[in-house]
C-alpha cells in the first residue's frame, strides 16, 4: 500500500487543486435566435422563454 513519506503542505495542495480547475472546460454559450440573448445550447432561453422556435415557459418582462 502506498503511503506518503512527508506531509503535503496547504499551499501545495491548493496549487494542485487550482491547476486542475484551470483545465476543466467552461460551459459553452450560444446566442438565442429569437431575442439574441446569450444562452446555453439545448436549453430554454432565460430571456424570452423559447426553445426551438416554440414558447416553452412564460417569462415576466422586467424591462
Amino acid at each position: 500500500m502506498a503511503v506518503p513519506k512527508t506531509k503535503v503542505s496547504h499551499m501545495k495542495l491548493r496549487q494542485r487543486k487550482a491547476a486542475w480547475n484551470s483545465k476543466v472546460p467552461k460551459a459553452a454559450t450560444g446566442v438565442c435566435p429569437e431575442c439574441g440573448a446569450p444562452k446555453q445550447p439545448h436549453r430554454v432561453c432565460p430571456k424570452c422563454g423559447k426553445y426551438n422556435g416554440k414558447q416553452v415557459i412564460i417569462v415576466d418582462a422586467e424591462d
